[in-house]
């Protein structure tokens, strides 16, 4: 099964779906992320990006808020509230004030 998820037109994720491996391979059933995108445009309509369950590539699987950055061509999630820095190895949020206690891609405020 493949993933995919829809951009806006400001690169925000607004839904993610399951696609079937058949519906992104070519006439040798060789899987590509075009033929995937396409057949999800065709249903759908809007833009989309093939992201990865097990984070094998775009560096995050792809949540609805998050945010398709095509040069870094990674998923970052939104960026939790204070004083958080991006991992550009990740493309995780890094919290740089250790006394707050918040998830990366949380929007939770200090605890």
């Amino acid at each position: 099964m493949a993933h995919f998820a829809k951009i806006d037109a400001s690169n925000v994720v607004v839904s993610v779906i399951v696609v079937d491996n058949k519906d992104t391979a070519d006439a040798s059933g060789v899987e590509k992320e075009h033929i995937g995108a396409a057949f999800c445009e065709k249903l759908f309509g809007g833009t989309w990006v093939q992201t990865s369950y097990n984070g094998n590539f775009r560096k995050n699987y792809a949540g609805i808020g998050y945010t398709w950055d095509a040069t870094r061509n990674a998923f970052i999630p939104p960026k939790p509230e204070g004083d958080f820095s991006l991992n550009e190895d990740t493309c995780q949020w890094v919290n740089n004030s250790p006394s707050v206690d918040v998830q990366p891609g949380s929007s939770a405020g200090p605890v």
